[in-house]
Parts: structure tokens; C-alpha cells; sequence
């Protein structure tokens, strides 16, 4: 009596399971994969966050399928400040990236057709690919003193029902920018093939070495749409807001909002008091960036320090986000790895795999774990090998 697409194996995998009975069994862990902001230790104005939630204006109905103005216009000065200019009627406010995603799928696919997607990437796409009929094709990103675009991989996988490409700006986990060269050259194959540019900025402003990479906002040359929200911008994930900004040749532009607009009136999904507090929320984003920014880095030098001791592992350059990549000894698969190091050394860990990484020997690692935790814990990870 269930839909095909919802056919997945919802049996728990080998670590989830060793993970559940090591909590069941109230063993200490040192968690490693954190990634809610809320949960690190992070100080919030949590008065001016409240206060923001409590506009009158919210007792008023204006089912606006854009999204109310105020807070677009919040967002297009967001990426003012990065010198792209968007256009208020360019934005379109959803309550998740996860949601923008389902927007663009339902606009440039139909079922079956196709969507690129990069390797090693982030596992969620292949859910909300299921759900909207759309199969996806991946793409290599390799790794030679720091990750870039397979294009000639990219170009192989292209066909017919091909209708667009997503580039995780900075990937995640690998933590690499798209360059302004591979800009162009998603630009150009995009363009001559009809495709869109889909980018995921959610972690954009987290860049570790002092640059300030461009926004796909501001580009012009292919189709493209542009997902990013609260969620990490501000810390936010609680309060459920998000946006989707179309940009690209105008003729294109314009249809494909249109479009979107009908899409998004059937859902009017997001909430009045927060699209009103929207602008405020984005005030809180420089204050929270700066915590974040900091541990980030005090964790990067704490992880270099411990691995120059020893000469078993290693770790891949990280350009931005919240994740480091570990390359360990490959001597059992990833998952036996990880559930070993939780058995043993109390510590948990994402195996490689989970990323889609090409071969054994990878851990990934949160860099937002409140820092004598994350010291203590690669302590015993680099202690097990």
C-alpha cells in the first residue's frame, strides 16, 4: 500500500545500533559528530531573540508566497554586504534548504529525470531526491593537495534527462570553496546544456583562512539557484527559516520564479513571527559566526598539534565549514573502525562511507565540539591507532 520511492531500508545500521546500546548501557561518550549549533556551548542574546518573536504585526495574516517583504529585504541585504546584488522579488523564503531543494526539484524535474551531485557530499540529497522522483548522478570532487572538480568525470555523467548540477559551496564535509576557474566552467557547460546551477551556501560564511569567497548570487552566466538559511548562518536551526534566490540570464529568471511562485503558494509554509523576526535574527549571525569562527580554529591548531606527535594519521586542509576529514590507517572498513573507537576508546566518530568517501580510511570529525571535549576525544582516537 507504500509509494516505491519510500522503499528504504529502515533497519538501523551496525553503528547506529552499537551507538544506541552504548547509550542504552549509560556508558560516557565523547561525541565528535555534533552539529547543533544550540547544543556547543554557544552564547545567544537570547533576550533580543525573544523580543524578536514578539511583533504585533505577527496577529495579522499575509499569505505573500514570496515571503513577506521585510524579511526579503533583510535577506538581499545579506548578500549586499558580500557585493551581490539581489533583488527583492529574486528571493524566495522556505522554511529549510531542505524545502528549497524540493522547490527546485519540483520546477526542473520530471519523474526520473536527473541531478548531478558531488562525492564526497553530504547523505541527505538522496532522501529528498527519493521523495521528488528524481534520481541523482554523482560527480567526483579529487583530492591533489586540496579538493577540486572532476569536470571531465562531470561532463561523462551528463545525459538527456540531465537537468541540473549542485555544488556544495563550501562541500560538505571536505570543506572546499567552488574556485572562480570552476565557477566558469559550470557556467559554461550549464549554459550550453539547458542545466541549472543549484548551490548550497549554508556554510559560506565560515571561511577559515581569511578570504571572503563570492556568493553564486551574483552570477550571471548559467541558470542558478542559490539555497542558504538561519539554520547556519545564525545558529538557528530551531526557528525554521530559509531562502532560495534565483539568479542568471533574465528571460530565464523570470519564467523560472513565476513558476516558483506557484509552487511555494501552495505551501505558504513559513511562519509570520519569524519571517518577521527574520531581520533581527540576521543581526545575531556576526556575533555567533565570531564563536563559532574561533573554536573552529582553536580546534584546528589543537588537532595539528596532537597529530604532528605521531605519524599514523593525518588530516585533509579544510577552507571552510564545520568539519575536518581525518585519513587514518585503513585497516578495516570505516564502520568497524568507528564502532571500534566507541567500544574501545568511548568515542564517537563519522565513518567515511557516510560521506560517500572513494576508499577506507577516513573519519570525519566535528570541529564545533565544545573544545576539551574534542582535545580529550582525538587524544584517544589517535591513541587507538
Amino acid at each position: 500500500m507504500f509509494a516505491k520511492r519510500t522503499n528504504w531500508n529502515l533497519a538501523p545500521n551496525r553503528l547506529s545500533s552499537a551507538l544506541a546500546a552504548h547509550r542504552a548501557a549509560g556508558k560516557p561518550m565523547l561525541d565528535l559528530t555534533v552539529s547543533n549549533p544550540t547544543d556547543c556551548g554557544f552564547a545567544y542574546d537570547n533576550e533580543a531573540i525573544l523580543n524578536a518573536l514578539r511583533n504585533p504585526a505577527a496577529l495579522k495574516y499575509e499569505p505573500n508566497p514570496k515571503g513577506l517583504e521585510c524579511a526579503r529585504r533583510a535577506v538581499a541585504q545579506y548578500y549586499e554586504e558580500k557585493g551581490a546584488a539581489v533583488g527583492v522579488e529574486d528571493i524566495i523564503l522556505t522554511t529549510s534548504t531542505s524545502e528549497s531543494y524540493t522547490f527546485v526539484f519540483r520546477l526542473l524535474c520530471n519523474p526520473g529525470d536527473e541531478i548531478l551531485i558531488p562525492s564526497p557530499s553530504y547523505p541527505l540529497f538522496d532522501f529528498l531526491a527519493d521523495i521528488q522522483d528524481v534520481r541523482l548522478v554523482r560527480y567526483r570532487l579529487l583530492y591533489d593537495h586540496g579538493w577540486q572538480i572532476d569536470f571531465h568525470a562531470m561532463e561523462q555523467a551528463i545525459t538527456p534527462r540531465t537537468r541540473g548540477v549542485i555544488v556544495v559551496h563550501p562541500n560538505n564535509p571536505t570543506g572546499n570553496y567552488v574556485k572562480s576557474a570552476e565557477m566558469a566552467k559550470l557556467n559554461a557547460i550549464c549554459s550550453v546544456r539547458e542545466m541549472a546551477i543549484i548551490a548550497d551556501e549554508v556554510f559560506l560564511d565560515f571561511a577559515l583562512e581569511g578570504n571572503r569567497p563570492a556568493s553564486f548570487a551574483a552570477n550571471g552566466g548559467a541558470p542558478t539557484f542559490i539555497l542558504s538559511g538561519l539554520s547556519k548562518i545564525s545558529g538557528l536551526p530551531q526557528m525554521k527559516a530559509a531562502w532560495l534566490v534565483a539568479s542568471g540570464p533574465q528571460q530565464w529568471k523570470r519564467e523560472a520564479l513565476a513558476r516558483l511562485e506557484v509552487i511555494a503558494d501552495a505551501y505558504l509554509s513559513v511562519n509570520a513571527p519569524v519571517q518577521l523576526a527574520i531581520p533581527k535574527f540576521l543581526e545575531q549571525r556576526h556575533a555567533f559566526q565570531q564563536q563559532v569562527l574561533s573554536r573552529v580554529r582553536r580546534n584546528l591548531a589543537e588537532l595539528d598539534r596532537q597529530l604532528a606527535a605521531q605519524k599514523a594519521s593525518s588530516r585533509l586542509p579544510v577552507e571552510g565549514g564545520w568539519c575536518a576529514v581525518l585519513r587514518v590507517p585503513a585497516t578495516r572498513s570505516d564502520e568497524d573502525l568507528a564502532i571500534e573507537l566507541l567500544t574501545a576508546k568511548g568515542v564517537s566518530v563519522h565513518p567515511g562511507h557516510f560521506y560517500e568517501f572513494p576508499a577506507e580510511g577516513y573519519l570525519v570529525v566535528s570541529l564545533l565540539t565544545p573544545e576539551q571535549a574534542f582535545a580529550e576525544g582525538i587524544s584517544r582516537l589517535l591513541s587507538f591507532f
